[in-house]
């Protein structure tokens, strides 16, 4: 039976980096460790309609930088920076006091972070649409913003069946042994009438550097130009220098 493995963390130190980026030893990281994930839990609960994919969170002495990776930043940031406020408040409760400095990056095209994604098809399948048609419409709108491949997993109580099921499309290259492809992966849970279901997503971007991929390839060196092979000389009549076979019936 094949074992599964995160992608983010299969990539680790290769193509990806962590999410939370601090040091802390004994107790004090399991403190810093809770402190993470209830800034987690409470980012996600506020901003569960602004497009959040990703939240990176970095620690130095008593200061706390949340980057919050985002489709939509508008909502997040509000009128006048008010939202901004509120939530650097609430987070420097959760940190106990830290200093608290929100950064928000932008996420130029949402169609092609599996993350996002996910989340969209999640949508969709609250809003009682037909789990094949949301999942081949992200399908078809990834690649046609430059994905070289996509792949969609929902698993669960599709369309409302006693028995609970997986199904799966894909287009395009998704490699998933492979760690110089630049791959994203993104988790969502639709909370349907009939249970929960699980939807996964693999996107395979486009390698924008050639180097990279050069280098992956293995570099096979200059072969330089290989001269002149020169005169080979006449090499004759190939017919009269033939071997004699045998006589024939």
């Amino acid at each position: 039976m094949g074992q599964k493995v995160n992608p983010i963390a299969f990539r680790l130190a290769v193509n990806k980096d962590w999410r939370s980026k601090w040091y802390a030893s004994g107790k004090d990281y399991t403190d810093k460790l809770h402190e993470d994930l209830s800034v987690r839990a409470y980012l996600r609960n506020k901003l569960q309609n602004a497009g959040l994919a990703k939240v990176v969170i970095e620690r130095a002495w008593n200061s706390v930088r949340v980057t919050l990776h985002t489709s939509r930043p508008g909502l997040i940031i509000g009128r006048q920076g008010k939202e901004i406020e509120i939530m650097t408040k609430d987070i420097t409760d959760i940190c106990k006091g830290a200093q608290v400095k929100l950064d928000i990056l932008e996420i130029r095209k949402p169609e092609l972070d599996a993350q996002l994604v996910a989340e969209q098809v999640a949508v969709q399948l609250e809003r009682r649409i037909s789990f094949r048609r949301a999942m081949k419409r992200a399908i078809q709108t990834a690649m046609e913003f430059g994905a070289e491949g996509i792949r969609l997993r929902v698993a669960g109580r599709l369309g409302g069946a006693d028995i609970a099921r997986s199904e799966s499309y894909r287009e395009g290259k998704v490699p998933l042994q492979t760690l110089r492809v630049p791959l994203e992966y993104g988790f969502a849970e639709a909370r349907t009438l009939y249970g929960i279901i699980g939807v996964k997503c693999w996107v395979n971007k486009k390698e924008e550097d050639p180097k990279l991929a050069q280098q992956g390839r293995g570099d096979r060196g200059d072969r330089g130009d290989r001269g002149d092979r020169g005169d080979r000389g006449d090499r004759g009549d190939r017919n009269n220098n033939r071997r004699p076979g045998p006589p024939r019936n």
